[in-house]
């Protein structure tokens, strides 16, 4: 039979100090007493289980140790008051509870009366705490939200990033009563943010400029990164010189809260209070600050995007309108060349007017060209034919490509391009498109006369070209956007000679995709310019190359004969004329159906097809040919106006022989012709 153990004394005593403690847990009222002179002299448990003091700390005027020290000569003066006056007694004090936190307390007392005489005093504390917290957090959040509102109406209808933030920091400080209040945009790298405006109080220096995260220190910037919000109530106390204290005392910061916001998992932008001496921040002024950045940063979004949008649209406009503008240049005098031609038959005239038609093709070519390369670049549909050569070799024949036009404004054209023999891995074409393109708007953009000066330099794995003109010069506000598609600044109106806008945005474009870096440095209006083309070098010269396949002129081929398709009827009779000027023995078909009821009858070796026709494209007839046993290795080679890498891709896919984009140059034409009938031969 189990027997039970004794309960003891002691037993009981514990048994009933935890039960005591339990209650003060789930109650908000402590009973006590004292004698008649307002002194405790007996134990009570209750106050005990509440604030943790053991009756030897609270008995006589102890209790008035678990009383907050801002409140305890009040409560003592008050109390010993209402003894000596003998009168009841309603005492608000902060009392601190056994885990060390402070409490609201309203504390009732009232004297016990025997025969009119003063026996004792019994009294309640009463815990207000969760009911004033739940009122002090309703007030903050109704607060909260008011400022919000006012925010919202302050800045609704601002359209300018700069100004939202002047406002909105602006109204954050002041509310909080801060010293200063800083927006900040995060870089994409992550690393660095640029504090673009702040507001400060008068006298305070602004913050603005570039900083390095890191300064806050690995923890913060780590939390940061992480959206998590920093908060400093003492930066002396709490961080250190190496936890970001010194970067905080540089710029007047003693206590600060810095709320991030996170997007994608990136750190976008931050919002940051700093206060000139060390202050203890509310949780409703942090939950104030977080709600500020991403509501901030989200108007800024949107205002950015308007403007980018306002801005593209402003381009586009005076985009099309430069597009007319240029392409109706080269009409003009094509249209009175052929005037002349029809009146005059003089041979020196016909020669004249012979060249201003192919002068103004070339430009209308190169103008058209341009744009949809760089539309084809920024779809990303072109790709690098890299190969190993020397960058002395490119420069000089871009060089070569604008001699004539130096020479004709007179300009003096100074090469230095240094004897060490400089390597890329690069599309050659391309480099030379580049370096060409700096040098025709250095020749336009210098007065006759002038002197553009070329040179070449190697730093260790990179090499770098500079175009140094002294042209026109740009002024530095206009710089930044020098690179932008379709941009023509406009102190060069009256000193252009024509163009798009968009060569120096290709030329950035493809330094880039060779993982190098353009850029431009000027000293304003009439001070000249300098372009610097920065690409990575290879660090061994290359085998000698092979030789190359003979040179056009040496391949013949006269005589064959050519089917030409075109629907245009003018562009098929000058091409049937000069194709049978060429030796060619040709015929012509305005269609696909055309195309193949000819072939039978004129056999033809090689068929020239646009592939925009009425009734089929001309992919669909060159698989029709080479679907009969009599046309299966007929060469077809494709003459359109599409020569993305997507329609080359078409008719290679197709069968096709060769892609020749519209209008393709005389020599050029004659020479893939020849090829097959030197092979056929």
């Amino acid at each position: 039979m189990e027997t039970k153990t004794p309960r003891l004394p002691e037993d009981d005593l514990r048994l009933s100090a935890l039960r005591l403690r339990i209650l003060a847990d789930m109650t908000s009222c402590v009973l006590w007493h004292t004698d008649a002179d307002g002194a405790v002299t007996e134990p009570n448990p209750a106050w005990e289980a509440f604030t943790g003091q053991p009756p030897a700390e609270y008995l006589q005027e102890g209790w008035l140790d678990a009383v907050h020290p801002d409140d305890r000569p009040a409560v003592r003066e008050r109390w010993l008051q209402a003894v000596a006056s003998a009168t009841p007694v309603e005492l608000n004090y902060r009392l601190r509870r056994r885990d060390g936190h402070y409490r609201d307390m309203t504390a009732r007392a009232a004297p016990v009366r025997q025969g009119g005489q003063v026996m004792e005093w019994a009294g309640i504390c009463l815990d207000h705490t969760p009911g004033r917290q739940a009122e002090s957090a309703l007030k903050a959040s109704e607060e909260r939200f008011r400022f919000l509102d006012q925010l919202g109406q302050a800045t609704r209808t601002l359209t300018d990033a700069t100004e939202l933030m002047a406002v909105t920091t602006r109204m954050l400080g002041e509310h909080l009563g801060a010293t200063r209040c800083a927006y900040a945009d995060v870089e994409a790298d992550g690393n660095r943010f640029t504090i673009r405006n702040d507001w400060a109080l008068q006298g305070v220096a602004s913050s603005a400029g570039v900083y390095a995260l890191e300064l806050f220190g690995p923890q913060a910037t780590g939390n940061l990164r992480r959206g998590q919000t920093l908060i400093v109530r003492d930066v002396d106390r709490e961080l250190g010189d190496e936890g970001g204290a010194r970067m905080f005392n540089a710029i007047g910061v003693k206590a600060i809260i810095c709320a991030g916001l996170v997007k994608n998992g990136r750190l976008v932008a931050m919002m940051a209070v700093h206060q000139g001496a060390p202050r203890d921040w509310r949780p409703h002024e942090i939950d104030l600050v977080q709600d500020v950045v991403e509501r901030c940063w989200a108007h800024i979004e949107r205002v950015r995007d308007n403007a980018m949008l306002r801005e593209q649209d402003r381009r586009k406009d005076e985009f099309i309108a430069t597009l007319a503008h240029e392409l109706r240049n080269p009409l003009a005098p094509m249209k009175y060349a052929v005037a002349m031609m029809r009146k005059d038959r003089d041979r020196a005239l016909a020669d004249k007017a012979h060249d201003v038609i192919d002068r103004q093709l070339s430009l209308m070519t190169r103008l058209i060209d341009d744009l949809l390369e760089l539309s084809r670049i920024n779809r990303g549909l072109i790709a690098l034919r890299p190969e190993r050569v020397r960058l002395d070799t490119l420069v000089l024949q871009a060089v070569e490509a604008v001699r004539p036009a130096a020479e004709a404004a007179h300009h003096r054209l100074e090469l230095a391009l240094g004897e060490e023999a400089v390597w890329l891995q690069a599309d050659p074409a391309r480099i030379v498109q580049v370096i060409g393109n700096l040098l025709t708007n250095a020749v336009k953009y210098t007065p006759d006369g002038g002197h553009i000066r070329v040179s070449m330099l190697r730093a260790g794995d990179k090499a770098s070209v500079r175009v140094i003109d002294s042209g026109a010069g740009i002024p530095k506000a206009e710089q930044p956007r020098l690179f932008q598609m379709f941009t023509q600044l406009p102190h060069t109106a009256q000193r252009t000679q024509g163009g798009l806008g968009i060569g120096l945005a290709l030329v950035r474009t493809l330094v880039e995709l060779h993982h190098g870096t353009v850029s431009v440095s000027s000293d304003g209006l009439d001070q000249g310019s300098t372009f610097t083309v920065e690409l990575p070098v290879v660090p061994h010269e290359p085998s000698a190359p092979s030789a190359g396949p003979a040179s056009l002129q040496e391949i013949g081929g006269q005589g064959l004969r050519v089917l030409v398709v075109e629907d245009n009827p003018d562009g098929l009779e000058m091409l049937l004329e000069l194709l049978d000027m060429m030796g060619f023995q040709v015929a012509g078909a305005a269609s696909g159906t055309q195309a193949l009821e000819m072939a039978p009858s004129f056999v033809p070796e090689v068929v020239l097809l646009d592939l925009g026709l009425p009734d089929m494209n001309g992919v669909d007839v060159g698989r029709a040919l080479r679907a009969t046993a009599q046309f299966r290795h007929v060469r077809l080679v494709a003459l359109t106006g599409w020569g993305s890498e997507s329609d080359r891709a078409r008719t290679a896919e197709a069968g096709f022989d060769a892609h020749l984009t519209k209008p393709v140059e005389p020599d050029t034409l004659e020479a893939q012709l020849s090829k097959y009938g030197q092979v056929q031969g």
